[in-house]
């Protein structure tokens, strides 16, 4: 039986009633999120909280706003949040991401959105809302994102690479065009399995995309620096 919980250095994520337990794909984009100058952050499909608390650690002048639609899960998210040092700073809303008002602006928004597009659907259904796109998916990521982000915002979110140019048509029909993108291996001479792209409004100046690669092994097994670095503030073992 897996454990109830995931202990980080500065906090704990307990997550036996969320679908989606804690995963590498998480603490990836809550490590790899661009925070300089950030003050308003809005995490959509929060799940446990985890990234909305890594931000927060990362960022302490920021406000972070999360959303989630599942009710336990969203439940569970509130309490790792108040057992967290920055609860003070972290809100969580369980709604529909489709009903979220769209009065403020936010400086980053932040997703790691269901995938298995064309896969069969569980048929537990709490499962299924967290890793299937027909409850939160690109165009209405992208498309809600338009009215949210100030014009200096970002878009950052983790997905699997056979999704790539689905969510990169997605971005552009809403004026976004990637600025950073980071392929995920496991290892030298497996395939990238996920990449990590940040978004902004497209403007005349900004038409490269820096493009990255981190191997979470090296040759010989263990963690490579590279992912020992960009995640050692929270893995307790880095």
């Amino acid at each position: 039986m897996s454990n109830s919980y995931f202990q980080f250095k500065q906090f704990t994520i307990h997550h036996d009633r969320c679908a989606m337990k804690v995963g590498t794909d998480g603490v990836l984009l809550g490590a790899w999120a661009p925070t300089d100058g950030v003050k308003q952050i809005l995490d959509v499909g929060t799940g446990t909280g985890l990234i909305a608390i890594q931000l927060s650690q990362r960022c302490p002048d920021a406000r972070v706003t999360a959303v989630e639609i599942d009710k336990e899960a969203a439940l569970q998210a509130k309490e790792n949040v108040s057992a967290s040092p920055w609860a003070e700073r972290i809100c969580i809303y369980c709604q529909d991401f489709r009903c979220f008002p769209e009065e403020q602006k936010f400086d980053l928004i932040v997703s790691n959105p269901p995938y298995f597009i064309d896969a069969l659907k569980s048929p537990d259904r709490q499962r299924q809302l967290a890793r299937h796109t027909g409850e939160l998916n690109y165009e209405l990521l992208f498309g809600k994102s338009v009215r949210l982000l100030s014009p200096q915002g970002r878009i950052s979110i983790i997905v699997p690479s056979e999704v790539e140019k689905n969510v990169t048509d997605t971005a552009w029909k809403y004026g976004f065009f990637p600025c950073r993108m980071l392929k995920v291996y496991t290892k030298a001479g497996k395939p990238c399995r996920r990449i990590l792209l940040d978004f902004a409004f497209q403007t005349p100046t900004q038409r490269e995309c820096e493009v990255d690669e981190l191997y979470i092994e090296d040759t010989s097994g263990q963690y490579s620096p590279e992912y020992k670095m960009l995640t050692g503030a929270f893995y307790l073992h880095f």
